[in-house]
């Protein structure tokens, strides 16, 4: 009887701490978004999206271009604490999840593939301020964005991309499509 008890009481205890996780989860990403981000999100893509291994190849800083693809590409996608995440091209990566009989507990990391094909197969998107600096605010959970979500991002090749990495300063973020 006392085993059952004590079973029943860690049970119950794991349940806990893990309804307070989630909780906490909720709370930190349940902040609203600043002015600055709010118009960026959910805004509607300015044209038809782009794969974005075709716009690597042609994209030149000051750019404006629209692309397509999934919050992938990268162990940890989202910037701690920063308005930016990596986006991946399902055209050139693939998640773990997609490939049958795979188990991986990380499919957004995209770890079957050679950092070649996620150089070429990634973009990073960034949400700046006025002054061209990534917001101080974290973007997932908030509108969607999660990893292995589906993005439509039209931006602005950043100054500082290039042929190793493609920046974008995105001026529309949409989830879902």
């Amino acid at each position: 009887m006392k085993t059952i008890v004590a079973l029943l009481t860690v049970i119950a205890l794991a349940s806990c701490e893990k309804k307070a996780e989630t909780a906490a989860a909720a709370k930190a990403s349940a902040a609203p978004p600043s002015a600055a981000l709010s118009k960026v999100l959910g805004t509607a893509p300015a044209a038809a999206p782009q794969a974005i291994h075709n716009v690597r190849t042609s994209a030149k800083p000051g750019d404006t271009i629209t692309i397509s693809g999934k919050i992938m590409g990268n162990i940890s996608p989202f910037v701690a604490g920063r308005a930016a995440f990596v986006l991946g091209d399902p055209e050139v990566i693939q998640a773990c999840n997609e490939m049958p009989g795979d188990k991986c507990e990380t499919p957004w990391d995209a770890c079957c593939d050679t950092p070649e094909k996620k150089k070429q197969g990634t973009a990073t998107i960034q949400v700046v301020d006025a002054e061209g600096r990534t917001l101080k605010e974290p973007l997932e959970g908030v509108g969607g964005l999660e990893k292995l979500a589906k993005v439509t991002v039209t931006g602005t090749v950043a100054a500082e991309s290039s042929a190793d990495l493609l920046l974008v300063n995105a001026t529309a973020i949409q989830a879902g499509k």
